[in-house]
């Protein structure tokens, strides 16, 4: 009965929020939340790949392809557009390693909830930000890997199905 109750108040919060009277200073005033890098710049630096990513609460990214430049660091800035909070429709960013199993991976990733649904020390993963909720931001600076084409996902469960895509290092 606790869960009806639960899920009415998510249909009711999903279809109820009005985004309409949203001012362009409400939309500037987002927590800002970092694994390694403090905010994202429009200064481009030489030998650096931006790249920025968007999330929102109805599990969509605004990409499902990203190309990038060998032999560069990638600065990846995910933000969530949406309201929700992180334990109800939380988003992460996971890029996967060549030749693994996307499906295989995000069933493991459910047992990782204390780990933003990455498994501990798993060498699946090449790069990951922590899990953002609605009006949130992270940005993570990692290598980019070697040329070929990887997976991406969000593993927050359930996500995967609609919120991934190809990762092309050139």
């Amino acid at each position: 009965m606790k869960i009806f109750r639960v899920l009415i108040v998510l249909v009711i919060v999903a279809f109820g929020c009005n985004t309409a009277n949203k001012t362009p200073e409400a939309e500037n005033t987002t927590k800002i939340m970092t694994n390694e890098v403090t905010k994202p710049t429009d200064i481009k630096v030489k030998g650096v790949n931006e790249v920025f990513v968007s999330s929102n609460d109805q599990m969509q990214f605004d990409k499902t392809e990203i190309r990038v430049k060998s032999g560069h660091k990638v600065t990846l800035t995910l933000r969530h557009k949406g309201m929700m909070s992180k334990i109800v429709m939380g988003h992460n960013f996971v890029l996967l390693n060549k030749g693994v199993d996307l499906v295989k991976f995000a069933q493991k990733a459910l047992s990782a909830q204390d780990h933003n649904y990455v498994p501990l020390g798993s060498k699946d993963v090449l790069a990951y930000t922590k899990i953002i909720g609605g009006g949130e931001r992270v940005s993570i600076t990692f290598d980019a890997p070697e040329k070929g084409t990887y997976d991406f996902l969000c593993s927050f469960p359930g996500h995967y199905a609609m919120m991934k895509g190809k990762f092309i290092v050139e």
